[in-house]
């Protein structure tokens, strides 16, 4: 019986990829410096901002001193860019979601959130048409703890007070998360409906594990199990 169900949250609920993406490549360029010489402090502080030990606003000050390039207007600009491109993602999300989480709600069954997320995308989410339908939040920069760490599953499946096999862990595969999900007891179901070529999105198709096409076929697969 399935009493729950958890899904990630970027490139599952919303995708980067519908919309201008503002990420290192465009960062450095606003900066005006080489994207290599951007990611020596951007990547090696990627874990600290997934796992809330730092946030954006002291890296891209950090790049900017040590660049010899800051200025309060620079700074305040990069900082609204990457937040405003957080909240465009989620004003093109897949049209079946909300009917998916309607139909859930309606089934009794319980609606979980585990996302590796950064401060300025765990602001977004708050605030999202999405949030409100959430039973458990699960954050790694609010928990310090991130996929593919099963404690963060734990931490979930404890707040909907659910066994991990009654839950459908829902997420396109990133982070080893479908592996992760499934090594604790859960039912994984790779979101295949954001997945596209020749992008930058962190996961490929994984046909080891059963693939979603659409958001209202996770509707489909509770019905296999209750």
């Amino acid at each position: 019986m399935i009493k729950a169900v958890i899904f990630d949250m970027f490139e599952t609920l919303v995708t980067h990829f519908e919309s201008p993406v503002y990420m290192a490549k465009q960062i450095c360029a606003d900066i005006g410096i080489t994207e290599p010489r951007f990611r020596e402090i951007w990547d090696t502080t990627d874990e600290d901002r997934t796992l809330g030990k730092k946030t954006l606003e002291e890296v891209i000050e950090a790049v900017l001193i040590a660049n010899r390039c800051y200025s309060r207007e620079l700074f305040e600009m990069i900082i609204n860019k990457r937040k405003q491109s957080k909240i465009e993602c989620f004003n093109h999300i897949h049209p079946e979601v909300i009917p998916m989480f309607t139909i859930i709600k309606e089934m009794n069954i319980k609606i979980g959130l585990i996302t590796n997320c950064y401060f300025e995308e765990r602001d977004v989410i708050q605030s999202s048409v999405l949030y409100d339908y959430f039973d458990a939040v699960c954050m790694s920069c609010e928990l310090g703890l991130s996929k593919p760490d099963t404690a963060i599953f734990q931490k979930c499946t404890q707040a909907l007070e659910v066994a991990p096999d009654e839950c459908l862990y829902v997420g396109d595969g990133g982070s080893f998360e479908l592996e992760a999900a499934q090594a604790i007891g859960m039912h994984p179901i790779q979101a295949a409906w954001y997945l596209k070529e020749d992008t930058n999105q962190p996961a490929k198709r994984n046909v080891d594990f059963t693939q979603a096409e659409s958001p209202m076929d996770i509707i489909r697969e509770i019905a296999k199990y209750n």
